[in-house]
């Protein structure tokens, strides 16, 4: 019998998912399908409990439903800490947050090393959570947001493992030179959104710069990025791997993550041309 897994999001139309996933049930002989939806706010709930009614077996989680959804589930303890989820097991109604684990395989596999670092985190929300959370114990995180509430709130909670500074966003240009990793947790940059880096070109020298945003690859803080010659990490990485991650959570079987690297890439350049561009000759950035 066909298994149903589902990405539940708003908006979702951009997303790689299914075509990721899809190819590695296929590379596997799993008899499975990948679907995207796109769920309004406020009803992201309906969606987790709709799913589970229709014998779907596990769903992912993105912007902006990581955190309201956790309300649903049972967190495993990284969630819980984290306060947000990506994946749901929906035969356990068991709720986990691969994101951490992606982003510190794609920092990682990037040959970056984030101990004893100074980190910049862009954002509070679920993305910006996990990256906080994954790194509190090795770095000294120090988080900006918009608003500034939510950025203080991230810090207290991340206070409790480790240190971390809040900084307003009108003042981030104060920490020129003084900032090792630059993380963009925020979704500008994506498609659908504005197109403009999220932080002060002055910023953007001789530091990493890692955009989780990954459609397109090659966004304007990536771009200016390379310009600069800054070493930098894209957030195709960070997908694949937190993808592989629940993709074992749901199957148990070990993820042909270079499959889903190669097909999420494929799934990218059929749907958009924005980052095949006179800055890339036409050739992919190097993933790792």
């Amino acid at each position: 019998m066909t298994m149903y897994f589902g990405l539940v999001g708003y908006p979702v139309k951009h997303s790689v998912s299914p075509a990721m996933h899809n190819a590695a049930f296929k590379q596997l002989g799993i008899d499975a399908v990948y679907l995207a939806f796109e769920v309004k706010p406020n009803e992201v709930d309906k969606a987790i409990f709709g799913a589970k009614a229709l014998g779907f077996k596990g769903l992912n989680i993105t912007i902006p439903h990581k955190e309201k959804a956790l309300e649903f589930v049972k967190p495993d303890s990284l969630a819980a800490r984290i306060g947000a989820i990506n994946t749901i097991d929906l035969e356990t109604m068991k709720g986990y947050n691969t994101d951490a684990y992606g982003a510190l395989k794609a920092l990682e596999s990037s040959r970056v090393n984030v101990e004893g670092k100074n980190i910049l985190i862009v954002g509070a929300g679920g993305a910006a959570r996990a990256i906080a959370f994954a790194l509190i114990e090795k770095s000294l995180v120090v988080i900006s947001n918009r608003t500034e509430q939510r950025g203080l709130k991230l810090v207290e909670e991340l206070r409790r493992y480790g240190e971390s500074i809040f900084i307003p966003y009108n003042e981030i240009e104060k920490l020129e030179g003084k900032i090792d990793v630059i993380v963009n947790a925020t979704p500008l940059g994506m498609k659908g959104f504005e197109s403009k880096p999220p932080l002060p070109h002055s910023l953007i020298r001789d530091v990493v710069v890692f955009d989780t945003v990954y459609n397109p690859m090659e966004t304007e803080l990536i771009k200016l990025a390379r310009k600069r010659k800054c070493k930098v990490v894209y957030g195709i990485d960070m997908l694949v791997y937190q993808g592989a991650k629940a993709f074992e959570i749901w199957t148990g079987k070990k993820a042909p993550v270079e499959v889903m690297k190669k097909a999420a890439i494929n799934s990218l350049t059929l749907n958009s041309t924005s980052f095949i561009s006179t800055s890339t000759n036409g050739h992919f950035p190097p993933l790792s």
